[in-house]
């Protein structure tokens, strides 16, 4: 992969990133403007790759297709005064809007003026572009938290014990969010060299990382802990069986599971009458027994655009921002993004990737 210094102005001629049924492609059709009366055309400023791309490359990400989501671009063109040409904007992907892909050196995105300011939210000045790409995973972590305190009864996290596991970037941005909120964070992961990469880039909550073959479950203390945690996220790219269990075995009697990573229709662990997907999906909290002990799941999906204000706020005013832009790895031209996305999709990838139109 090759660095690319700077934000310079991108080459003549449109230039974009499809997903076909061959896999990512160059096109150079020039985007197509939504039908409506209301339109904002965005030129991205820098494009981070996300897991879900990689998941949409694979056929593994079911739902629409939000290909090129984690962006900050300039508006270009805008027919409404609430997004005034020349400002900066992120993107929020879960609001219903027409827009084409945003791995591109121009994307045209359509709607009513409410639900373009809401898809298209402001960024503050005075931040540079590689840490304001991270404000997408950054709301959905904000989201996460916010409906943890909502199951807990609208309990804050000052003082709870929390582990989330899971240390990819949403697993990292969870567990720094919540000791920012002055939880205790367990960050454990399943592969030790995910956890040295984050160990190498002071990424780690205090309450460091650790393989999750070596975290004891319910039968004794984690890390200090006196009776297992408050709170267990599984912020994995998957809810798969055994996570659960893990999960369920962590947490302390009365404590709350969370459902953040992917899940489908009629997804349920035998011995746990909850349907996990109905719960993740619905944002909903159910109080279940497993294996004689009481636990609470609850789930996050999607995101506000309060989340996006947490997320803005915390990348302007927290200290170095939480430290993304530790997390970066690599910056690629857009022309070698398809063969780049191929590469992540087939293999293993630390850290975050930025393509520049």
């Amino acid at each position: 992969m090759s660095a690319v210094p700077g934000t310079g102005p991108a080459a003549p001629g449109p230039l974009s990133v499809e997903l076909t049924g061959s896999g990512p492609r160059l096109s150079r059709a020039r985007p197509r403007r939504p039908d409506g009366a209301e339109t904002v055309l965005v030129e991205p400023l820098v494009v981070g790759v996300c897991r879900s791309d990689l998941k949409e490359i694979a056929g593994r990400r079911p739902g629409p297709s939000q290909f090129g989501h984690e962006l900050v671009g300039v508006v270009a063109r805008s027919s409404t005064p609430r997004l005034p040409v020349g400002a900066r904007v992120c993107l929020d992907p879960n609001v219903p809007v027409a827009r084409g892909p945003g791995f591109a050196r121009a994307m045209w995105v359509g709607g009513d003026a409410d639900a373009l300011t809401r898809a298209l939210p402001l960024a503050p000045a005075g931040v540079v572009e590689r840490r304001l790409v991270f404000a997408e995973p950054l709301a959905c972590a904000a989201h996460c938290l916010t409906m943890t305190r909502r199951h807990r009864g609208g309990a804050g996290l000052r003082g709870a014990s929390v582990c989330v596991l899971g240390a990819g970037t949403a697993g990292v941005f969870i567990a720094r969010l919540a000791e920012a909120g002055g939880a205790r964070v367990l960050l454990a992961n399943r592969d030790a060299d995910r956890l040295a990469f984050l160990a190498a880039r002071r990424m780690l909550p205090g309450g460091g990382g650790v393989p999750l073959s070596e975290s004891p479950g319910a039968a004794g203390p984690v890390k200090g802990t006196a009776g297992g945690h408050d709170v267990v996220v599984i912020a994995t790219s998957f809810v798969l069986p055994e996570l659960l269990e893990h999960a369920l075995r962590l947490v302390r009697p009365g404590g709350l599971v969370m459902l953040y990573g992917g899940t489908a229709a009629g997804d349920r662990l035998p011995g746990l009458d909850c349907d996990l997907d109905r719960v993740r999906r619905g944002e909903r909290v159910e109080a279940v027994s497993w294996r004689g002990r009481p636990v609470r799941v609850g789930g996050s999906y999607g995101t506000t655009p309060e989340d996006f204000t947490v997320a803005l706020r915390a990348l302007s005013e927290l200290p170095d921002g939480l430290g993304v832009e530790r997390l970066i790895t690599a910056e690629v031209p857009l022309r070698e993004l398809p063969a780049v996305l191929r590469r992540l999709a087939a293999g293993r990838c630390f850290g975050k990737v930025l393509a520049r139109p």
